[in-house]
């Protein structure tokens, strides 16, 4: 077992982040061109793919009332810190917000869609009264690969494969993981090396408290609990899971101004992945160890996954989340690995196919959905009950029908993501 190798794919992993990270990565991009300006930024000019553009433009930037990708790389450019990474769009003052709010208004912010093959690209063009600078950010949503100096080229790194924070690419990430690997990993690596899960579970707990005390968003979480009172829902560890997760994704894509830490680039992703294992291990009084190791799983599961699914697609990463969750439910209430791997077929045989429009409030809403459904793929599993190999996409080995799940939300969900990208931009313009 390569304990350090798995412990730096899971830190590299989990990053804190506020706010929607696609408006963190615009901001980010911005930041780092502007850095490089040497002057006030006049005007900007930006191109990102269609998935950025997808997940981006209805996200609420933390902090302020200002919700879209024109705002986000304003912010980013005057802020001018990408040292401070998916944290840039943080704490901003109010002469900052106005700042960005005069640029839009003032049509000094450009937006396209870049025509490029990367589902994660942005490339932002920064002037000032006499020099220009330019940075992209490429299939992460942290890696900067190009930063340009009045036309002079500082860094570039277009063709290396590309891994989250200098760690380890995609690839490699499946090839030193499997979920056999996960399950030993995390049911006996030293407590100390799962600080990053710990901090995961602090942070993303404190956003859903902040969800379920204030009206965000669709207000999902808070519903479920209005529900209870009233008698429509049962105070059951299903409902609990579905309520603490639903309710940070409620917060956060509103603009609450309190930082997730994200899996795999989506603070969702990570909020889905932390929060049900939280609720069924306060709801059946396990060990802070049991949680933790059980986050772990979960977490764990998420960033394998999405290593091969792509950490932007036309699936939603919900399925994604609520299939590592389902892995640590399942260790929470007593199953070993056969269960988990269980939990990993009844789930892919379940939500397999959710679709991503954007990223939005009702993602808050995707999030209960595949919470409900990982409770019940892990509650089958614990009995022995699995969707067969008979049965869709399932096959009797657990890696392969993974698989077949990243191969589904790669190549099969292009045409898909393309035509509600179309529908969603069609929209804009009129709404416009």
């Amino acid at each position: 077992m390569n304990y350090e190798a798995i412990t730096s794919i899971l830190n590299d992993g989990l990053v804190l982040a506020t706010g929607c990270t696609e408006p963190g990565a615009l901001a980010l991009t911005a930041a780092t061109a502007a850095a490089h300006l040497g002057e006030e930024v006049k005007y900007i000019h930006t191109f990102a793919s269609g998935n950025i553009i997808k997940n981006a433009y209805s996200a609420g930037i933390p902090g302020t009332d200002l919700v879209g990708i024109e705002y986000a790389v304003a912010i980013g450019a005057i802020v001018a810190k990408p040292e401070k990474q998916l944290q840039v769009i943080n704490g901003l003052s109010a002469e900052q917000i106005q700042q960005a709010s005069d640029m839009v208004k003032n049509k000094a912010v450009k937006v396209e869609l870049a025509k490029v093959p990367e589902k994660l690209y942005i490339e932002v063009l920064v002037k000032g009264e006499t020099k220009t600078a330019k940075a992209i950010i490429a299939n992460v949503h942290t890696n900067v690969v190009y930063i340009e100096e009045n036309g002079k080229v500082v860094l570039d790194k277009r063709q290396e494969e590309q891994s989250a924070s200098g760690g380890y690419s995609d690839t490699e990430i499946k090839e030193i993981l499997s979920v056999a690997k996960i399950y030993e990993y995390a049911t006996t690596a030293d407590l100390a090396l799962l600080d990053k899960v710990k901090l995961s579970i602090d942070v993303n707990t404190a956003i859903s408290n902040e969800g379920l005390a204030n009206p965000y968003g669709l207000c999902i979480g808070r519903g479920f609990r209005e529900d209870i009172e009233k008698g429509y829902r049962a105070d059951s560890l299903v409902t609990y899971a579905m309520e603490l997760a639903s309710a940070g994704a409620d917060a956060r894509m509103a603009g609450a101004d309190l930082p997730v830490v994200s899996n795999s680039g989506s603070g969702n992703q990570g909020i889905a992945c932390t929060m049900p294992v939280v609720a069924v291990a306060k709801k059946r009084g396990a060990s802070e160890e049991q949680m933790l190791r059980a986050a772990t799983i979960s977490h764990l599961m998420g960033i394998y996954i999405k290593s091969q699914f792509g950490r932007l697609s036309g699936f939603c990463g919900a399925t994604v989340a609520g299939t590592g969750s389902a892995c640590g439910i399942v260790y929470l209430l007593g199953g070993g690995l056969k269960e988990i791997e269980n939990a990993v077929f009844n789930m892919i045989g379940n939500v397999t196919g959710m679709l991503c429009d954007g990223a939005k409030a009702d993602c808050a809403l995707k999030i209960a959905t595949c919470t409900n459904a990982a409770m019940q793929a892990a509650l089958m599993a614990l009995k022995g009950i699995r969707v067969l190999s008979t049965d869709g996409i399932v096959e009797d080995d657990v890696e392969k029908t993974i698989s077949n799940f990243a191969e589904l939300g790669n190549g099969g969900s292009v045409q898909l993501d393309q035509l509600m990208l179309e529908m969603m931009l069609k929209k804009e313009k009129a709404a416009k």
